[in-house]
């Protein structure tokens, strides 16, 4: 099983395109795996025999094989970014030489592009408003006029382009992504401060809120607890300040307000499964833990 992370894009294309009710937009099947966003609409879209609107800044995302028809009105085109790609292969991609099979002829491919399991991918969906979603859709668009532009390594800019934002749209889908202003308020002071180690009280205050409640909401907005969260905060940057610095392990031990290199020590080791030494000498616990 694979995971979304482990993903090797290749982009055969990118273009714009503008559907205008013609024939070639009727029901077919691609043997690569394509995005279409859709800067305006209203539209419809058919996917494996279900009918989906088509609005303003709607995201497509068709997998190999998927049987799909653009239903747009000749009286009112629509204009697309167009991405088709592999994603499992990059090495001898299908998508350099992307072919279509029309209805009715038989929805047979003698080469598809890659599909291995990733239930991560599954979960992406077919049809996504990126409207509400400002930083997916500028940095869909981004991609496209960058390979537009590209003189030199279209591909391997495309394809690391891809790869990020594949992930960064899992991550909204499906990530906790805190919502609550005094929380996200005091995880940007947390973050700027890792080693102050105040107290429950002192975050609440902060947030002007009472005890309980703030505990209560903590939790439901980042899943983890308060001192939960703090304490991945300071092991974090205690492994940067590891590779980065030439600190000894005791200064950064006091620099993270740890009393002595002990708890500090154990506390690491409990976090990474090597203490702070061995993670600081050995290349691959480096690479392993990043």
């Amino acid at each position: 099983m694979k995971k979304l992370s482990e993903l090797t894009p290749f982009v055969g294309d990118i273009m714009t395109y503008l559907y205008d009710g013609s024939t070639n937009e009727q029901l077919r099947i691609g043997n690569v795996y394509a995005f279409h966003l859709f800067m305006d609409g209203p539209g419809e879209m058919e996917i494996d025999g279900r009918y989906y609107p088509i609005e303003r800044r709607t995201l497509i995302f068709l997998r190999p094989g998927q049987s799909h028809a653009f239903h747009i009105s000749p009286a009112h085109p629509l204009a697309s970014y167009n991405v088709y790609c592999d994603l499992w292969e990059n090495q001898l991609p299908v998508s350099s030489n992307r072919s279509f099979i029309y209805a009715p002829e038989p929805f047979v491919f003698d080469t598809t592009a890659a599909e291995p399991l990733c239930n991560e991918l599954n979960q992406l969906p077919s049809v996504f408003p990126l409207a509400a979603h400002p930083q997916l859709y500028d940095g869909f668009v981004m991609m496209a006029k960058a390979y537009h532009d590209a003189q030199f390594y279209r591909h391997e800019a495309a394809n690391s382009f891809l790869y990020a934002w594949i992930l960064t749209w899992y991550n909204a889908l499906y990530l906790q992504q805190p919502s609550d202003y005094r929380i996200v308020r005091l995880l940007e002071y947390l973050h700027a401060h890792p080693e102050r180690g105040e107290s429950i009280e002192t975050w609440s205050q902060f947030c002007g809120l009472k005890r309980t409640y703030f505990h209560e909401l903590f939790l439901r907005e980042t899943g983890v607890t308060p001192r939960a969260y703090h304490h991945n905060l300071v092991m974090r940057r205690a492994a940067n300040l590891l590779l980065e610095t030439e600190l000894s392990i005791t200064s950064i031990a006091e620099r993270l307000g740890y009393p002595s290199i002990h708890p500090f020590s154990r506390h690491f080791s409990a976090c990474y499964g090597i203490n702070p030494s061995q993670y600081r000498l050995n290349p691959q616990s480096r690479i392993r833990m990043k």
